[in-house]
């Protein structure tokens, strides 16, 4: 019976169809023999399934078994077209990706009927609206970044790094020509500024990372002259220094010699089709004080525009060194970008997804805290990145330290990403997250950075009209006694009851502060070492 509706039934209804596709040919129409082929060829399958000893499924299901492996390839189309619920995050839901693509398409992102959201589970959280609400005139609001005559006007949403290579030429300038049209600032990411940024036009954030792409030696030690050259242009607002990444934390790369072509190689400043490979570790420093007069360095070279760093929160010593490290040597970074372990990357190992890094909300508090002990707050800046997808997210972040918010997959979202998670194959199916020219093709460029655009744009004024119903005039004004939290079925708290507190400079006077890591490790950090030293 096996060979009937059992585990054999593959090859015996293939041979049966040989057998009867074959009399056919004889009996009426040569036309038969086609078909017969095809039953030749499955039988034939079906056989070398059975025979071979590498996978079991096929071995005892011949020809049956490969239906497994076939489901199993579109697993992930037919749980997002059929079986995913609107509010499942994987990692984002059908709800989020809408609300982008409305955004982006300039459709009213309305929700009829009242919220999917279960508003008594546990963490659920909200925003705090006012009786006397505010009326803004104007929705680009803008941080002040650095010193002096190259200080930067931030916009308060911009795009995250996203690197030529990892993203498609056409995705890049789409990116940098929509932010040049809403007066955004684009995120090189690793991989350097390239002719498409330049080609975009739009406002530029450097990022400067472990393999010094774009600025470096042949030996891959940072260039002073290439760096100059490229941080002086116009385009280039200000420069970031990437530590670490929420993804990846820790972890470096490397860039297969197929994928080098010579525009990434022209680009990064390697050799095209030889493995690139990005450190884990920067070379040019190694103790917090050095690591502060880089920046200092990279602020000179580039004519005194604005430097900081990016990174994920590790070890809670090392960040509070570099802090201590700026109060000791006097020398400030202009900001800090907080990646939350919740961040994507086209490729990262599972554990390091999963279980490495800080989260970005426990991630922004510690840093805010940090600064604000040290006296630095008012001079240090902070970005956050990490699943940062609504104007609400944007609320709940800068009520809690930030001061703006950047975006990767979301704006990859308003130029057509339909979350394949196929980024690090180059099988990208919509041409955005590969370097295969017959797939990307199919992007047009003014188009898609309209949908970037109008992703902005739209977004703003939702966050216009959250801070308007809450009683205020600008993002700044948020703080955490604006956000509240559920705890349980019958507990709430405002965020800041629940978050640590530490005054302004209370580390500088030797006050003891609510926030245990400050606590600790402020005592025992200097700049000379990212380990306590005490």
């Amino acid at each position: 019976m096996e060979f009937v509706w059992g585990r054999y039934s593959g090859l015996f209804y293939s041979a049966a169809s040989c057998l009867i596709f074959y009399s056919l040919s004889i009996l009426h129409n040569s036309y038969w023999l086609l078909p017969s082929f095809a039953a030749v060829f499955l039988f034939a399958l079906g056989v070398f399934d059975y025979s071979q000893k590498k996978r079991a499924v096929l071995g005892n299901f011949p020809l049956v078994g490969r239906f497994r492996f076939i489901f199993e390839s579109i697993r992930p189309e037919l749980r997002q077209y059929f079986w995913e619920g609107d509010n499942d995050e994987l990692p984002y839901s059908r709800n989020q990706r809408a609300m982008v693509y409305q955004r982006s398409k300039k459709i009213l992102a309305a929700r009829p009927f009242g919220s999917d959201e279960n508003q008594y589970v546990e963490d659920f959280n909200w925003l705090n609206h006012s009786i006397n609400p505010t009326k803004i005139e104007d929705d680009d609001f803008r941080i002040e970044v650095g010193e002096g005559e190259n200080k930067y006007s931030m916009s308060v949403l911009n795009i995250s790094g996203t690197s030529f290579g990892s993203i498609s030429p056409r995705a890049i300038q789409a990116f940098s020509s929509g932010a040049k049209k809403g007066g955004f600032a684009h995120n090189t990411g690793e991989g350097s500024l390239s002719k498409y940024h330049q080609a975009g036009g739009g406002d530029t954030i450097w990022q400067i990372s472990t393999g010094y792409f774009g600025c470096r030696t042949q030996d891959g030690k940072f260039d002073e002259n290439l760096f100059s050259l490229k941080a002086q242009l116009p385009q280039v607002k200000m420069i970031e220094i990437k530590l670490s990444q929420g993804a990846k934390p820790g972890h470096g790369g490397m860039l297969l010699g197929a994928k080098v072509s010579p525009e990434i190689a022209e680009t990064r400043n390697v050799e095209p089709f030889k493995d690139v490979i990005s450190p884990h570790k920067h070379s040019e420093f190694s103790t917090p004080e050095e690591l502060l007069n880089f920046a200092k360095k990279l602020r000179d070279l580039s004519g005194g525009k604005p430097v900081g760093i990016k990174l994920c929160i590790g070890h809670p010593w090392e960040f509070t060194a570099i802090v201590k490290a700026m109060v000791q040597s006097k020398i400030s970074l202009d900001f800090i970008t907080v990646d939350g372990s919740e961040g994507g990357t086209g490729a990262a190992p599972v554990e390091f997804t999963d279980h490495l890094g800080s989260p970005l909300r426990d991630a922004i508090v510690f840093v805010d805290n940090a600064l604000i002990g040290a006296g630095l707050r008012d001079r240090v800046k902070i970005g956050a990145s990490g699943k940062i997808v609504s104007a609400y997210d944007i609320v709940r972040v800068c009520a809690i330290g930030a001061d703006w918010c950047n975006m990767a997959r979301p704006f990859m979202f308003s130029i057509g990403c339909i979350q394949a998670r196929d980024c690090a194959s180059g099988h990208c199916p919509t041409g955005i997250a590969t370097m295969d020219q017959k797939r990307y093709r199919v992007i047009d460029v003014e188009d898609r950075a309209e949908r970037a655009f109008n992703f902005q744009k739209n977004t703003r004024f939702a966050l216009k009209e959250l801070l308007e119903a809450a009683g205020l005039n600008h993002p700044s004004e948020l703080n955490r006694r604006h956000i509240v939290r559920r705890l349980s079925a019958s507990q709430i708290k405002l965020a800041d009851q629940i978050y640590p507190k530490v005054t302004d400079g209370a580390l500088l006077r030797g006050e003891d502060v609510e926030d245990a890591r400050l606590s600790v490790y402020w005592k025992l950090v200097d700049k000379s070492s990212f380990h306590p030293v005490n």
